[in-house]
């Protein structure tokens, strides 16, 4: 019984987690993707896309490798806000083209490019939880 209540305990507080780095993404980047996908954006639903998967691949390596409910809450927080970090690094470093303004303009090759760029973050950072 003690398994399935910690199962349960880890699964409940990862989706709390990437429902949490959803909405910090959400509010805190000038794209608003669930805006556009509601208007027929598939540039934005790319790079949702990326944010979640990128999301989940650094929650995966938090609960893999956290030794308590609290050591996966502290580092989900923290690759959570290492992901929104590099998603803002990857605006200063590309500066060819304006990420907001590409994807309200539903540029699929941005957002394809975001969505794999999400991705790879969340690979190295999900690497860099490991003990």
């Amino acid at each position: 019984m003690e398994l399935i209540l910690n199962y349960l305990a880890y699964f409940g507080i990862a989706i709390v987690l990437l429902g949490a780095g959803i909405v910090l993404f959400e509010i805190t980047t000038k794209v608003k993707e669930f805006e556009l996908i509601s208007k027929g954006n598939k540039a934005a639903s790319l790079v949702l896309t990326g944010k979640i998967l990128g999301l989940s691949v650094v929650l995966y390596s938090s609960i893999s490798n956290s030794v308590s409910i609290y050591d996966l809450i502290l580092w989900g927080a923290i690759a959570i806000i290492t992901q929104i970090a590099a998603y803002y690094l990857a605006e200063l470093l590309l500066p060819k083209f304006n990420i907001h303004n590409a994807i309200n303009q539903d540029n699929q090759a941005v957002g394809l490019f975001l969505l794999a760029l999400s991705v790879a973050i969340g690979l190295i950072v999900a690497g860099c939880l490991t003990y």
